[in-house]
């Protein structure tokens, strides 16, 4: 299981450069627009310091974090929905995308190659409620062409007992919606509908969003400005990243302590990075557990609220299928203790049957029976 973050945004508002900095890669970061043309695919490690901290209690080398996937579309323009600047090819890279990044442009450059029109039209040289709209409206747009592109094969499958009247209607709902302007994912949040009655849509505007505000060295401890962007896209969670400032630390040059004492210099305590993989981790329910010994420490990715067989089916699905009972040392227990052989004696290995739930970070063995998952 592994998350997909979509990043989305405006031509150079910095989703190439935060793009690089997130991957340590290189793709094209100028200042025009559809510099980027095709999408930019990344993976990279989830923090976890657990796992450097297990390493040598359990006498291993190897580590294997959980990953977070970002994909950087080409800029979206107004109009995209309908294919300006290739704007229906770009949407569609991000369709498969869990949740969608929205990088929103706050800091001030007056070299920065703006929209034509916008400016044209006595439009604000940065100006992210603008933007934001701009963008949300494009993705509801494409959402509208999905639903008016599906309505005649459900209202078939509808006559024909395919479909229940309950989902058709629960379509329409969205249609209306979105033809109001708002956007699946914030409708869900009030109680207005249940966006995962539509999964099978696949609609971009039903998709958790998580709000990227790429500010000014300045701006990062603006708390005023903080909050009139959190009021702005609630309750979707909000970040204040600067991208070049980002890009530095990523500096394949710097030691792990000259990072932190440039975090320390800016009174971070972690990087807008590591708090955008965190975040997109907790928008969609997921947590990790681990498995330690001298072969590896291995962390896990699992939906909040699973059982110990559906975790063990993520190692693999025998295990899932032939489970018997799961070891469960929480980590604390084996840092404090510092050896399984402590943990054991100390009886704190914890026997969990199939009910089970998962809590994160749980250091966890499954036994199951191969023949009985047959």
């Amino acid at each position: 299981m592994a998350l997909t973050i979509g990043i989305v945004g405006l031509p150079n508002v910095g989703k190439s450069t935060l793009f690089n900095a997130l991957t340590k890669n290189n793709a094209l970061a100028a200042n025009y627009p559809f510099a980027t043309i095709d999408p930019n695919t990344g993976v990279v490690n989830l923090p976890d310091e657990r796992l450097d901290k297990l390493a040598p209690i359990v006498k291993t080398d190897k580590i294997v974090h959980a990953t977070v996937s970002f994909v950087d579309i080409a800029g979206i323009v107004k109009g995209a929905s309908k294919g300006e600047g290739l704007g229906n090819q770009f949407l569609a890279n991000i369709r498969e995308a869990n949740a969608i990044c929205e990088v929103t442009r706050v800091f001030k450059n007056p070299d920065i190659v703006r929209d034509d029109q916008t400016m044209a039209a006595g439009g604000k040289l940065v100006d992210p409620a603008s933007d934001i709209d701009t963008i949300n409206t494009e993705l509801m747009l494409a959402d509208l062409q999905t639903i008016d592109k599906a309505l005649p094969r459900l209202a078939k499958d509808l006559r024909g007992g395919k479909i229940k009247q309950a989902y058709y209607d629960t379509v329409m709902q969205a249609k209306s919606l979105l033809e109001a302007g708002e956007t699946i994912f914030h409708a869900d949040a009030a109680g207005k509908i249940d966006k995962n009655d539509l999964y099978d849509l696949h609609l971009l505007s039903a998709k958790p969003f998580i709000y990227v505000f790429n500010v000014d060295d300045d701006q990062l401890h603006d708390e005023d400005l903080h909050q009139q962007m959190r009021d702005l896209v609630a309750p979707a969670p909000a970040l204040f990243i600067n991208a070049d400032f980002e890009a530095q630390l990523n500096d394949p040059g710097l030691s792990a302590q000259d990072v932190k004492d440039m975090l320390d210099a800016d009174g971070l305590t972690e990087s807008g990075l590591d708090q955008l993989a965190r975040v997109g981790f907790d928008t969609l329910g997921l947590q990790t557990f681990l498995t330690a010994g001298p072969k590896e420490v291995h962390a896990w990715t699992i939906h909040k609220g699973w059982t110990a067989p559906q975790a063990a089916g993520v190692i693999h699905t025998d295990f899932e299928k032939g489970f018997i009972k799961a070891e469960i040392v929480k980590y604390d227990d084996l840092i404090d203790l510092g050896s399984y052989e402590a943990v054991k004696e100390a009886g704190k290995v914890h026997l969990e049957g199939k009910d089970y739930v998962m809590q994160d970070g749980d250091i966890a063995e499954f036994k199951f029976n191969v023949s009985k998952g047959k």
